[in-house]
């Protein structure tokens, strides 16, 4: 079997010659991206489409590095900590032929800014976008911001006029059902154009022969046909007929079947993303469970157990096959501020889950909706199978709806769940960008997908506090102290860290990046 690991430490890029066959790459996945408006969904699948078409001032390689896009150089002010300095890459031209220059970088920031940008958490702190020349940015921030840099890895840069003149500057409102023409068309500098594009169906891009990065990355893939299968079987017939060149999301089942046909490998690599589940647990009381006139999972003691519950081992060896790694918070081990003994906390143990559900009152137990994706995770809709026989073994019964991401995401986003799957990558790689989304108060600026209702006034302060504290040792302290409060409030139920294992024909060669981003042109092949 033809298993390659890839290790983060030990990546390479290695320059292979030009496929005799054809530049085309026939790509497929589980789920489509959920729109083309840059900066309407913050959403895995949806920004890897978008790094094919767009470009953000700085990006992570296929190793997680981060390296120069749009901008060349950047730095604090030697002037004034408060603002970074940004130098814009000069000869880069939209695919329309537009010319980039700060002011799409300053439209495009702002954009991101708006009450329905899916992006604001990564912009809190900052206090104003100046263009101060053709070529440079400013970015002024509410206090010194050690790690800006990193907020910008997916924020796409938009040609301002072609918003305009399209009208697309307001971002898309993805919850509440809006569809622009920004959601299905798109006009970036990266290297590859959008030729059509049928949501859940194909989108195809061929190379952008005007590209500023021509003669810097191989750029071997002069066509891309994105092609999402929902079906696990129906996904690995197309991989072993030849059909599809590339799958990210190999079932765990059909890895030995993969790799075992000659012409396939599939490789390995952990992913910087974890699996867990959420609960509302601010409402005094909620629809969706049978008991009246209180919530149970406003009760500590409740989260806990349900917690308890689960399996962890369980699900690593019977759903994933091993392809997991049990957690108990909810950073991957790539992430600033994750802690080892944090990590190896969540236990099971029925017995005590049940002494903890007779204290809080509920020995009978209650039941309940789990809200699942079953399009977005590995095996997303089968660890939620496996957690409603878990969760019943301490009284819960779980009635399970499980939904293509496209319904699922707005429950979320709308607070229309109260108990529910998701998943967390971590592209700035710090624990600030898990506290903005996940853990301050939901609000204008922050909270975005906390579907918990969990607020803290407190907390909150301390977690706006990280974006201007630049004594590193000391924002170490103050993340370790808010992630005491969200293990010790059982905020979220962790379930494990992901293992990508991407599908491919042996003539493609690319390592496999830890955010499960493709970025084609690093691609060669044979």
């Amino acid at each position: 079997m033809k298993f390659k690991t890839t290790l983060l430490a030990t990546a390479a890029l290695l320059a292979m010659p030009m496929m005799a066959q054809a530049e085309t790459l026939r790509w497929a996945r589980a789920g489509d991206a959920l729109t083309l408006d840059p900066h309407a969904q913050n959403e895995g699948p949806t920004s890897a489409l978008a790094h094919q078409i767009m470009e953000p001032l700085v990006m992570r390689d296929m190793t997680g590095a981060m390296v120069p896009a749009l901008a060349t150089e950047w730095g604090p002010s030697a002037d004034n900590p408060n603002i970074w300095v940004f130098t814009l890459r000069e000869g880069v031209t939209f695919h329309d032929g537009a010319e980039f220059d700060s002011e799409d970088v300053k439209f495009s920031l702002d954009r991101a800014m708006t009450d329905d940008s899916d992006y604001k958490e990564l912009l809190a702190s900052v206090k104003e976008v100046r263009a101060t020349g053709k070529y440079t940015i400013e970015i002024e921030t509410n206090g010194p911001n050690p790690i800006m840099p990193n907020n910008l890895t997916n924020m796409f840069m938009m040609d301002k006029d072609w918003a305009e003149a399209n009208n697309a500057v307001k971002v898309q409102d993805y919850e509440g059902g809006e569809d622009t023409f920004a959601a299905k068309n798109a006009n970036g500098t990266g290297p590859y154009v959008l030729v059509s594009r049928e949501p859940d169906v194909k989108t195809v891009m061929k190379i952008n022969d005007n590209y500023w990065g021509k003669g810097e990355f191989p750029m071997e893939v002069t066509e891309v046909i994105y092609t999402p299968i929902q079906n696990a079987a129906t996904r690995v017939a197309a991989m072993l007929s030849g059909e599809v060149d590339f799958i990210q999301d190999v079932p765990v089942q059909d890895l030995g079947r993969v790799a075992g046909t000659d012409g396939l490998e599939v490789r390995t690599a952990p992913q910087n993303r974890v699996i867990f589940f959420g609960m509302n647990q601010a409402a005094e009381d909620i629809a969706g469970d049978n008991v009246d006139g209180i919530n149970p999972m406003s009760d500590l003691r409740v989260r806990q157990a349900m917690s308890m519950a689960i399996d962890r081992v369980a699900i690593q060896k019977v759903v994933m096959r091993g392809q997991s790694a049990p957690a108990g918070m909810i950073a991957p081990p790539f992430v600033n501020g994750w802690n080892e003994a944090m990590d190896s906390s969540s236990k099971t143990d029925i017995d005590a889950a049940k002494a903890l559900m007779a204290d809080a009152g509920f020995a009978d137990g209650f039941a309940i909706t789990l809200n699942c994706p079953n399009d977005r995770y590995i095996n997303d809709e089968k660890i939620c199978q496996a957690a409603v026989g878990m969760l019943a073994k301490i009284g819960v019964t779980v009635n399970l709806d499980a939904k293509p991401k496209a319904q699922h995401f707005p429950l979320i986003n709308n607070l229309e769940t109260d108990f529910y799957m998701l998943g967390w990558g971590v592209p700035t790689y710090d624990s600030e960008y898990v506290f903005n989304f996940l853990a301050h108060t939901k609000g204008e600026k922050y909270g975005s997908w906390n579907g918990t209702r969990f607020g803290d006034a407190d907390l909150d302060v301390k977690i706006e506090a990280l974006a201007g504290e630049t004594d590193l040792a000391k924002r170490n302290m103050m993340i370790n102290e808010i992630w005491t409060v969200v293990q010790d409030q059982q905020l979220y139920i962790p379930i494990h860290h992901q293992v990508l294992n991407w599908g491919m024909n042996s003539k493609v060669n690319t390592i496999v990046a830890p955010d499960d981003t493709a970025k084609f042109k690093y691609f060669t092949l044979n």
